[in-house]
């Protein structure tokens, strides 16, 4: 069975000698090669990944919906291609593609009703390129929900976590430190605990903060730690669950 030996622009070339254009290859699928069809999807995957990262204008992996998208998108436009039509295959796979994606990203994004994205004809390759700023619009409305979604599915798994530990949000807003060094402090020994595999594990099986230890790494005093036990506790479990979302909560504070 032939198979592809390399990828050089626009043609491919097959065992035994024989180099074909990637459209008359193309057509060879359109006839039923299904095993050619597997090969050209396997081999222009990185195409697919650049048009998709593009659109996206953020990095695509294979992991991603985005990704499967285009994919089969590009698929799509193996099937849909025809001769005569005044394009290369890979400039009418970027436009189908594109357009894969813009819909989806308008689907993410169908509660943003100004926006609208107007489709060009799939014969007119000069206007393959959609409105730049309507484009963007979309997308960083899509990554703004993206963003919000993923806040929200880590404040519940936090959440559920600091109830292990008895802290509820209530018992932690009356907790927190009125003052910006207070905090700073806080944030300080929540570091040095995390940083300490051992004290980790403390934590996560007494359910408490190892204060002895703590006092042979930290200024503070007994006092001031207890006083700020829950505050710190519930810092230390955002860089223990990888709360990236939460980032902001432990970054150093300024003050104006």
């Amino acid at each position: 069975m032939n198979t592809l030996n390399t990828l050089n622009k626009n043609q491919l070339t097959v065992e035994g000698g024989q180099t074909l254009t990637l459209e008359n290859n193309i057509y060879k699928i359109q006839q039923g090669d299904e095993s050619l069809r597997n090969r050209i999807l396997k081999a222009y995957q990185p195409f697919i990944k650049k048009v998709v990262s593009k659109v996206c204008n953020r990095f695509i992996d294979r992991s991603m919906d985005e990704f499967s998208i285009g994919l089969v998108a590009f698929n799509e436009a193996m099937n849909q291609y025809r001769k005569g039509q005044g394009s290369k295959f890979l400039t009418f796979a970027d436009m189908v593609i594109r357009r894969r994606i813009i819909d989806f990203i308008r689907k993410e994004t169908r509660q943003a009703k100004h926006i609208f994205l107007d489709y060009v004809d799939s014969n007119d390759e000069n206007g393959l390129e959609e409105s730049f700023i309507e484009q963007q619009v979309a997308i960083s409305h899509y990554e703004e929900q993206q963003q919000i979604e993923e806040r929200m599915v880590q404040i519940e798994e936090y959440e559920q976590m600091l109830l292990q530990y008895g802290i509820t949000f209530n018992v932690l807003s009356k907790h927190c430190p009125k003052h910006v060094d207070a905090r700073e402090n806080a944030k300080v020994v929540a570091r040095i605990l995390v940083n300490n595999d051992k004290m980790v594990q403390f934590l996560q099986k007494k359910k408490r903060l190892p204060i002895q230890e703590l006092l042979t790494y930290v200024r503070c005093s007994r006092k001031t730690i207890e006083r700020n036990r829950k505050y710190i506790i519930a810092l230390a479990l955002i860089y223990i669950g990888g709360f990236a979302a939460l980032q902001s909560y432990i970054e150093p504070e300024t003050v104006s």
